[in-house]
Parts: structure tokens; sequence; C-alpha cells
């Protein structure tokens, strides 16, 4: 028989189910894993966004498919073949300083040694210009060379958010949280973290033009806007490892947040750790890997194939003002932020609660693909969009830069909101090696691959045209990101019964390990 007190009530009622389904002791656990994606997230935003701004008003946005095409996707496979052969001979801890430490250390040095050197470094505009004459289908790989301080800040900007985002915090979270405290814990995760990006995009606009009031006359303003930024990153970075090593010594030790044996799945068999190889051939063989690995390839290209085009309207907005370009960008990510919290806590994270998996992560692909739609019918044709403009009063590049702006604006929201959430609990009722090393490959190497997949597809367009101007191709990377798109649903559709079927298998196994 059933007593009363043995019916189930719910966790919470009211507005605390809606906006904080969290218990007061379990404080001690999530808010130390929101501030260390807060950090990280915080650092993410300024290197986006400066990255951005050396490469567009140097090279031109058409240099950004080349840069993620080859140069990224490069250091995201030498970094997953790192990563696999540390993760078998250093503890979880150390990886996570040895991984992040790195970085850090390259945006200062690039801070305050590379980019005051970088008209010393980089090689004379006559002999740019002339290998631009000599072979225009290659102007992507000569604006790599010719620029190359700025690629590899770009590169390593790049991979700190696959690497350090999506790698090493995901891991940890995915490897401290259980199931159960996921529901609750991932979507407020993107909602506080996303503080980080209304902080840091404010960092980043007083930094680029705000700054300018408080200098001397004749001082170079951007040089100060580096060596601010890179010191923030720096300060950020070393603050999240501090955090990190916090959880260890005062959270991890408890079994009320956090017992290894339950993580391993009840045995406490410690499992010898496989090798690359044999990692790789556990990937492969996981269709469930496999189709999360679409997922994220599918944002990858489709949010590339629509930022590059943006990209570019904003640099014609800005004609060469970098401190301006900088300041719109930090501009933007206080946006991104500012909507991605308000859509977070009112609309995902009860999304997440309330409806299906399936329903939840199929949002993201409908509205990248209605958004991104609307900006290339409006870059694509003049004509239709003529009338708009009138009623505007305004030109098509600056309509171009803030439609644009917009768009992507909605699209990153939804995608910390929602996407990454749902991504990440697809993890979770998968083996622990599945979870370690696969997710290792497949958001590493998945997400550099997605970009990349964009980055090729206009790459091969503006070799086939002999061009630097993205505007050319933007019908062509209209067609692939609409069939993108359509492939995108189809995978969450089929990895939704995976994650069904997953969750299923883990509950009737805890069930007969309790019995």
């Amino acid at each position: 028989m059933t007593s009363p007190s043995d019916t189930k009530q719910p966790e919470f009622t009211g507005m605390r189910a809606v906006l904080w389904p969290i218990h007061n002791y379990e404080l001690k656990k999530f808010i130390p894993l929101a501030l260390i994606m807060f950090c990280i997230l915080f650092n993410y935003t300024i290197l986006r966004d400066t990255k951005d701004t050396l490469v567009v008003n140097a090279g031109g946005a058409a240099v950004i498919p080349f840069l993620k095409g080859i140069a990224v996707t490069a250091a995201a496979v030498l970094f997953v073949i790192l990563y696999a052969k540390l993760s078998n001979v250093l503890s979880r801890e150390k990886l996570f300083y040895a991984i992040v430490s790195p970085f850090i250390i390259f945006f200062a040095v690039f801070g305050f040694i590379i980019y005051p050197m970088a008209d010393f470094l980089h090689p004379a505009k006559e002999t740019v210009k002339a290998m631009h004459e000599a072979a225009p289908a290659f102007s992507g790989f000569i604006d790599i060379y010719a620029y190359w301080s700025y690629s590899i800040f770009y590169v390593f900007a790049e991979i700190w958010g696959s690497a350090i985002l999506a790698l090493a915090f995901w891991e940890f979270a995915n490897h401290v949280v259980r199931f159960s405290e996921s529901k609750r814990f991932y979507g407020l995760f993107a909602v506080i973290a996303n503080f980080a990006l209304i902080i840091s995009g404010q960092v980043v606009v007083f930094c680029s033009e705000s700054i300018k009031n408080y200098l001397p006359t004749g001082t170079d303003a951007w040089q100060v806007s580096m060596y601010l930024l890179m010191s923030v990153v720096a300060v950020m970075g070393f603050l999240c490892m501090y955090i990190y090593r916090w959880m260890y010594t005062n959270v991890l030790n408890d079994k009320r947040f956090f017992d290894p044996e339950e993580q391993a799945g009840g045995t406490k068999k410690k499992k010898k750790k496989p090798s690359l190889g044999e990692s790789f051939q556990i990937i492969i063989k996981s269709p469930e890997l496999a189709l999360i690995a679409t997922l994220i390839m599918a944002y990858g290209v489709t949010i590339n194939l629509v930022e590059v085009q943006w990209k570019e309207q904003l640099k014609f907005f800005y004609a060469g003002d970098k401190g301006g370009y900088n300041a719109f960008m930090g501009n933007f990510s206080s946006i991104t932020g500012v909507f991605t919290i308000l859509f977070g806590l009112f609309i995902g994270s009860n999304i997440i609660r309330t409806f299906s998996w399936c329903t939840a992560a199929l949002i993201t692909p409908a509205i990248i693909l209605l958004g991104g739609g609307l900006f290339f019918i409006f870059t694509c044709s003049e004509n239709l969009v003529a009338p708009m403009l009138v009623f505007l009063k305004s030109t098509p590049v600056a309509v171009a830069a803030f439609l644009g702006a917009g768009i992507v604006i909605i699209s990153k929201s939804v995608k910390y909101t929602l996407f990454d959430p749902t991504k990440e609990m697809a993890y979770i009722p998968l083996d622990p090696e599945l979870k370690s090393k696969g997710k290792a490959a497949v958001d590493v190497i998945g997400g550099r691959a997605g970009k990349a997949g964009g980055g090729y597809v206009q790459m091969g367009l503006l070799m086939a045209f002999a061009t630097k101007d993205v505007v050319a191709i933007a019908p062509y990377a209209f067609a692939t990101f609409a069939v993108v798109c359509v492939a995108w649903l189809y995978a969450v559709k089929a990895l939704s019964r995976k994650v069904d079927t997953a969750v299923k298998m883990r509950a009737d196994e805890r069930a007969a390990a309790a019995a």
C-alpha cells in the first residue's frame, strides 16, 4: 500500500518552478559551474569580436572561409589528437589546466608583443598586391599569409570556443551533473552565463571606442584597445582555472553533489583508457555520435554561410574604422546576451522542461532556416527589396548590416538556450567512453567540420570566380544553406528516437542494479 507521504510531489511550484528550479543546497554546485561557463564565454565574446575586426578589416570577409576551411580545421584535428593523448596520462583536473593555460599565454603575448610589431612582421603591401594580381583565384590563401599573425590569432580564438567551451566545460559538466539535474541546470547555465555576453560586449565597446576619450591626441587608440582586451582575457582565464580548482577541493568531494561510482554506471571496476585508434573506432560505430555530429556540422555550415555575407556588409558600412567595427560587435554581443537571457529565462528553459527533447531540438534549425532565408533573399534580390529601402529611407549596405545582425542575434540566442542544452542532453545517456573521447572528437572536429564545410563551399566558389567579392556568390551559398537546413531537421528526428531508447535503457540498468 502506498501512503500519502509516498506520493510524488512536484519539486517546485509557482514562479520558482519557472524561473529558479534549483534547491538551496545545490547552489554550491550550480553557481561555480555557471561561473566557469561565464568566464569562458566572457573571453570567447572578446576574442570572437576582435578576431573578426582584425581579419575582416585587413583582408576582407572573403578570407574567413579559407581560414575556417584550412587553418582552423587543421588546428582542430591536431588539438583532438593532443587532447586524446593527454587524457591518457593526465587526470581530468590537470588536463583542464593543460589545455587552458597555452591559450591564455598566447593571447597575452599577441596583445603585448606580436600586435604592436604587426607592420614589421607582415609582408609589404606592395608584395601582397603583386601576389593578388598574379594569382587572383588564390586571394584567400594570399591574405592568410599577408596577415599571418592575425590569422594565427583567428585560429586560437576559434579553437577556444570549441576546445574550452564545447569540450572542456561541457565534458566536465556532463561528468559531474546527474541527468535529473541537467533538466533543471542546463537551461539556466545558458541564461546565467550569457550575462557574460552583455558585460564583455560593453567591455569591448569601452576598449574599442570609449577609450578614445581618455587618450592623448595622437595615441594609437586601437593598440591601447588590444592591450586592454588581452589583459582582460588573461585575468578571466586564470579566474576560470581558480574556480575549477575550488570545485575539486570543496564540491566534488561531497557525495551529495558528485558520486564517482554513480557516474560510472554503478560499477567499481576501473576501466583501462582506450588508445586513440580504439576511441575513433567507437565513435565511428556509434549512430548516436554520428547524428550528434550531423547536428553540430549543420549549425556550423548554416551560420557560417550567413555570417560571412553579413560581415562583408558590415565592413562596407564601417569603411575601415576598426574601433567602430569592434564597438559595433561589442554592442552586438551585449544585445545577444540580453536576448538570450530573456529567451532562455522565459521560453527556452521552460521548453526544455515541458516539451519533448525532439520538439526543443527542432526549434533551432527552423528559426535559422527562416531567418537566414530572409537575409539571403535580401542580399540576392535587389529589385524585390527596393520598396523596403524607400520606406526605410536607408541604403542597402546599412539595412543589410543591421538586418544581418538581428538575424544572427536571434539565431545565436536560440543556439545557446536550446541547441546547446539539447545537444548536451543527448550525450548524458551514453556510456562514459562515448561521453569523453567520443565527445572530444564530435564537438571539436564536428564543430570545425561544420564551419569548414561552409568555408569549403565559399572557397570553391570564390576560387571558381577568381574573386574576393563574397556578395557575388550569395545565390549559390543560399542554395547550400537551404539544403543543409533540411538535412538538419531530418537528423533531429532520427536522433530523438536514439535518445529516448538510450534513456530507457539506462533507467532499466539502474533499476536492475538497485534490485
